[in-house]
């Protein structure tokens, strides 16, 4: 099978190699984040994520106390009205069990 297949290991003298690279230079901060993997062992693990412009890729971390997920079976006119309200609708939701609940 490996007959059929073109030798791309780079080291070779026909590997192929693009000489229109564009990839940037790393920078000592990508270099303080990478992870450190010597012979298939993780050495050290990646410690974040640089992303375009800096950006930290993901959702923020959690502050107080994490929400749980739930499956919950609603009547449809109640979902309704809490959209019919917009973006947000969901937190208006949580507060209004959270006042019927006394908290």
């Amino acid at each position: 099978m490996t007959e059929n297949k073109p030798n791309t290991d780079p080291s070779s003298s026909d590997g192929w190699l693009d000489p229109a690279d564009d990839a940037p230079e790393w920078t000592d901060e990508m270099f303080e984040m990478a992870a450190y993997i010597v012979g298939g062992k993780v050495i050290r693990p990646a410690t974040g994520y640089l992303g375009p412009n800096g950006m930290v890729r993901g959702r923020p971390p959690v502050r107080g106390v994490a929400k749980q997920q739930v499956t919950l079976r609603i009547d449809p006119d109640v979902i309704a009205k809490f959209r019919e309200g917009g973006p947000g609708w969901q937190a208006r939701m949580n507060e209004a069990l959270r006042k019927a609940v006394g908290l």
